[in-house]
């Protein structure tokens, strides 16, 4: 057992489930999740002696996790869209799981840098500066996907669905 193998323990422990919610939201899957997730704390592992003396070693293994959910999406160059024709009528209470699987669709319908910015700006609640870092991209990139991004779930599921979807996943 080497030295590195109890601080790695502890911030695996510590982080799992935040960052496993990172990668569930990035791809949309809990089994690909779990996958992206491995694989995230695999890389991290095998770099861990320099990971650790980072200020946020959670910034690396979340920039770890989107980059792979990115590349795995163009592997496969092909995208789950799951369409909505008109948003639901009614007010949705918080917790809802219909509007969870229609939110998780129309994030599934985004190309993946779009949805990996807006996984991290606002299920993460990272900052543009912090977002960019994670991405390897400049402010201004983070800000005209997010932009994007939001247009195309306000297009696809209407914008009181949305703005009630964003503010019941931080509930």
């Amino acid at each position: 057992m080497s030295d590195l193998e109890p601080d790695f323990g502890a911030f695996v422990a510590a982080r799992a489930t935040s960052l496993l919610r990172v990668a569930y939201l990035a791809c949309g899957d809990a089994t690909e999740a779990e996958d992206l997730l491995q694989t995230a704390l695999e890389r991290t592992y095998r770099k861990w002696d320099r990971v650790a003396r980072y200020d946020n070693p959670d910034a690396y293994v979340r920039r770890v996790i989107v980059n792979a959910a990115i590349n795995r999406a163009r592997r496969r160059a092909i995208l789950t869209i799951i369409p909505m024709h008109s948003p639901p009528e009614t007010a949705v209470r918080a917790g809802d799981p219909d509007l969870f699987q229609v939110l998780m669709g129309a994030l599934r319908a985004l190309p993946p840098r779009q949805r990996a910015v807006i996984v991290l700006r606002y299920w993460e609640d990272l900052t543009e500066t912090q977002t960019a870092e994670v991405l390897g991209c400049s402010v201004g990139t983070v800000k005209s996907q997010a932009s994007k991004a939001m247009a195309k779930l306000r297009s696809a599921l209407g914008r009181e669905t949305l703005e009630g979807a964003i503010t019941d996943a931080h509930a």
